[in-house]
């Protein structure tokens, strides 16, 4: 982890970053406005040699997430002294933040010379230019309140069976994601991450609601302090009608397998729940007693109906041992006298999601939830991106929803505190490929477990999680590519904790600011702007302009 820098990442190689509007479920994802290149912003001076802490403004150059390169106001085209923060951090404020506060601005000791008279310099250059608004650090603040605690109880799908869920309790909460313990984990170590909007928990009882099946704990009573989530705070699934036409037992489709989430599988629905909930197997791999169905609800983005994939020209997995090659839809649905499921039920909403081929961005490795990458999008269909890990081979990319709660901007884990995992050097691959290609040819026709699951480099590998996942959420046609709670950390805390869904947020909120500022300004060698009322536009933008009074 050291030495790796989302900046130097980013500016060595001309890399895109996702927007943070593209996440929704990240602070700020739904607020986060029309801050852009050439907004100013007030940070501390670090070309200066004033013993005490000063700032001077600064225009964003390039954004990558919620990290900005930024040059120094004043340095019109010298990159020289051009450096990168997270926006979203405590030391940067909107432009009128030193006045208020009494904190001096000093132009930096570089380009002190280029000019005698700052003060007209920066009123010509601010003029009309952008910022962002007052409230901008409380509305950060906001966006990372989480209404999941510690010691709250929910019902969780069992990592090793995937077939059931479990009782566990949260046991701490790191930007929206949980770190829950099973319940019967005598020495807590017995865990599983995932977001908590995730669609694999659920509130207590959610099991039995829906004829789910569900491991009963050995404990009799709730341990002092453990009290169960409230149900409103799980998110929602959209409500389906089961009366008519509906899914039915046997019925054939394609869906995302939980234990391979690099491939797209034939399967098919063994048990119909209620809610519209399904539990599927993939063909050719199942076990004996069900253990590993997997429960997908009818709106999830992660089951297909027959077809899609040859649609898309997604490479369809066929079922392990079938001969008959290349797999055709129509011959397996005759041979297995099965038919597949209406088209009509799945479904085909896709939102603007803003993603593109080729941005980077933060993202959960589902094999291993406890693990944060550096990745890119390499691949949209509608709604579905083709996740890849930065300096792994192409069987770790991952197929993910567009609102998958498991995808993150670039710098959220600097901001949130968790652990990021760099690109996996060449070395690290290479020692580590060879074991886990003999696994995979030892490989039964039943899951043993996980198919396959990364491994750290030599040091830095954290202490394994045997854990599954997948990704859900609610489709439109089915053809074609499209193109623990801590307040923010600058860095990832020593020992990587356990790194939960955001609040809702105020879509309201304004990000930028336009600045009108006045020639009378106060002399002093500190250039200090005195802030004064804001008023808000009528026209509709809601912006806000900054009266700058002597």
């Amino acid at each position: 982890m050291e030495g790796f820098s989302w900046g130097n990442y980013i500016n060595s190689n001309s890399f895109i970053a996702a927007p943070v509007t593209c996440f929704k479920h990240a602070p700020m994802g739904t607020c986060w406005g029309d801050i852009s290149e050439n907004v100013r912003v007030e940070v501390p001076n670090t070309d200066c040699s004033l013993p005490t802490k000063v700032f001077w403004i600064a225009g964003i150059v390039k954004l990558a997430g919620y990290n900005a390169l930024l040059r120094y106001e004043g340095f019109e085209n010298d990159s020289g002294l051009d450096f990168w923060c997270n926006i979203c951090g405590s030391d940067i404020h909107p432009v009128g933040w030193c006045a208020a506060s009494g904190k001096p601005l000093v132009p930096p000791r570089t380009i002190q010379h280029k000019y005698t008279n700052w003060k007209a310099f920066l009123v010509k250059r601010l003029t009309g230019a952008k910022t962002l608004p007052p409230d901008f650090s409380q509305k950060v603040s906001e966006s990372m309140q989480y209404p999941f605690k510690p010691c709250m109880r929910v019902e969780v799908v069992d990592k090793r069976h995937l077939c059931r869920t479990r009782v566990a309790v949260v046991e701490s909460v790191i930007g929206g994601r949980l770190r829950l313990v099973y319940e019967e984990s005598e020495d807590r170590t017995d865990d599983f991450w995932c977001h908590m909007h995730s669609p694999l928990i659920h509130h207590i009882g959610w099991s039995r609601s829906i004829g789910h099946r569900f491991k009963r704990s050995d404990i009799t009573k709730k341990q002092d302090g453990h009290f169960d989530t409230p149900p409103h705070l799980f998110a929602k699934v959209k409500e389906v009608d089961q009366s008519g036409e509906w899914f039915k037992e046997g019925m054939k489709l394609e869906a995302i397998d939980p234990l391979n989430l690099s491939t797209i599988c034939v399967a098919t629905i063994r048990k119909v729940l209620a809610d519209g909930f399904l539990m599927i197997g993939i063909d050719g791999s199942e076990a004996a007693d069900g253990s590993d169905w997997f429960c997908y609800h009818a709106t999830s983005p992660s089951i297909f109906p027959v077809g899609f994939c040859e649609i898309n020209m997604i490479e369809l997995t066929p079922p392990r041992g079938y001969t008959k090659l290349p797999f055709k839809w129509f011959d397996y649905l005759r041979e297995t006298g099965s038919i597949a499921a209406p088209v009509k039920l799945f479904n085909k909403d896709v939102p603007n999601h803003g993603f593109r081929v080729g941005m980077k961005l933060e993202a959960v490795d589902l094999m291993e939830p406890r693990l944060i990458c550096v990745a890119t999008v390499t691949r949209i269909i509608h709604r579905l991106l083709r996740i890849h890990f930065d300096g792994w081979e192409e069987e770790y990319d991952q197929w993910v929803d567009c609102e998958s709660p498991d995808l993150y901007p670039v710098g959220w884990c600097q901001l949130t505190g968790y652990q990021l995992q760099p690109p996996a050097s060449q070395s690290s691959r290479e020692s580590q490929s060879g074991s886990s290609k003999q696994k995979k040819k030892a490989k039964s026709q039943q899951y043993k477990g996980h198919k396959k699951k990364r491994k750290m480099p030599v040091g830095k590998k954290p202490v394994s999680l045997s854990s599954l996942p997948m990704t859900g959420g609610v489709r439109r046609s089915f053809s074609g590519d499209e193109e623990l709670t801590p307040p923010p950390a600058q860095t990832a805390p020593e020992a990587f904790p356990p790194p939960s869904t955001s609040r809702e947020f105020i879509p309201s909120l304004k990000t930028v600011t336009t600045l009108q500022l006045k020639e009378e300004l106060i002399d002093g060698e500190d250039y200090n702007f005195l802030q004064g009322a804001s008023d808000q536009e009528s026209n509709g933008s809601a912006s806000f302009y900054i009266k700058q009074e002597p």
